[in-house]
């Protein structure tokens, strides 16, 4: 990794004219268990892993915002005052850039000229937070360069307003708080309804294994929305806050309730097993919240369903979707020794199977979101 962010900080570096004043990077994450439950005031269990976005920024003075990306086309240009519309603003990632200095702008921080470049490894349309890796990677550059401070919370809700600015998708604040509470070698317990974060070692013994479906994932064309507006109707019809506090006997004649409830169990569950370094507890853990995935909830996709039965089949201990679901990645657990066979037979099998070559790595936990140094 040390040789590829040095590539990636010279060729940034060059973008800027060799200006660059300030480096920021922010993890992309790999939710290892408890999906759409952040927004039900739940738990999850995500990692931040070792694919980031990197933001050099250097000074400009004529009150504009400049963004420049080495993967993505177009040289973004909004008012350093937050007078532009986000939606409005092409090329279309340069909105994620709009909705940061907007967001800035309305917590009373003055954003200058800035020169932006930017670079990231983490996949577009995989389900491991590509926009909010970019989003809280300009979060904290603005805020910095705004003069202002914001605690680890303040920064990740900072940092999810500008996506739902940018993208119109009412996310949870999951993604977010992984890429800034990332502890490397540890997933994050996370209640999403007092913020509480711990922080639980994953063992040397197991490895975390990601294997892309081909298919991408655009969650404002999908029904990640309509998922939410029921979680949320089904909590008011049941009089709690929240779907975090219903039970199973009151949601199970309710798919969708039903999935929120028994992820949760889920997610518990499976923290205690990492605690205790229980391995074999996890896989039977994934697989069951796959199923409700694809069952109650129905956000998978036969391509995700295929990857999960070629993985386990392949020696997995265990494997589910990963993200909001609708495309994306499958996230599988393996023993550490055997991670790197089991992906090359997946590889093969799920290509055999699909004419697609699927992009497959082992991912690493990371540490969090934050400034680093430059060359």
């Amino acid at each position: 990794m040390a040789d590829a962010m040095d590539t990636r900080a010279t060729d940034l570096s060059a973008l800027l004219g060799l200006r660059a004043i300030g480096w920021w990077r922010a993890p992309g994450r790999v939710n290892l268990i408890g999906d759409h439950t952040d927004y039900c005031e739940g738990f999850v269990l995500p990692m931040a892993i070792d694919r980031d976005c990197l933001v050099a920024v250097a000074a400009a003075d004529d009150g504009r915002v400049r963004a420049r990306s080495l993967e993505l086309e177009g040289v973004v240009d909004v008012d350093a005052g937050g007078a532009d519309d986000a939606h409005a603003i092409e090329p279309a990632w340069g909105r994620f850039v709009a909705a940061v200095v907007d967001e800035v702008t309305h917590r009373g921080g003055h954003v200058p000229g800035l020169e932006l470049a930017v670079s990231s490894t983490v996949p577009v349309g995989s389900g491991l937070s590509s926009s909010s890796a970019l989003t809280v990677a300009l979060t904290l550059a603005l805020t910095d360069a705004a003069g202002i401070g914001l605690t680890g919370v303040e920064a990740a809700r900072a940092a999810l307003d500008a996506e739902v600015r940018a993208t119109g998708v009412p996310g949870g604040l999951m993604d977010q708080l992984a890429s800034l509470f990332g502890v490397e070698d540890h997933a994050l317990l996370v209640d999403c309804r007092s913020l509480d974060i711990e922080p639980i070692p994953v063992p040397g013994s197991l490895a975390v294994v990601v294997v892309h479906s081909g298919s991408p994932r655009t969650l404002a064309g999908s029904a990640y929305a309509e998922r939410r507006a029921a979680c949320e109707r089904a909590a008011g019809d049941l009089g709690v806050r929240a779907l975090r506090d219903a039970t199973l006997e009151q949601v199970k004649n309710d798919p969708y309730a039903r999935h929120v409830v028994t992820e949760n169990a889920r997610v518990l569950a499976a923290a205690d097993a990492l605690r205790r370094s229980d391995v074999d507890q996890l896989g039977p853990l994934l697989l069951a919240s796959h199923a409700s995935l694809r069952d109650d909830f129905r956000v998978s996709t036969p391509e995700l369903d295929r990857l999960v039965e070629i993985l386990v089949d392949a020696g997995a201990l265990g494997a589910r979707l990963t993200g909001a679901g609708f495309g994306g990645c499958v996230v599988a657990l393996t023993a550490a020794d055997r991670a790197h066979a089991v992906l090359a037979l997946s590889v093969e099998r799920y290509r055999d199977a699909s004419g697609i070559e699927p992009m497959a790595f082992v991912a690493h936990a990371a540490n969090a979101a934050g400034r680093s140094l430059t060359l």
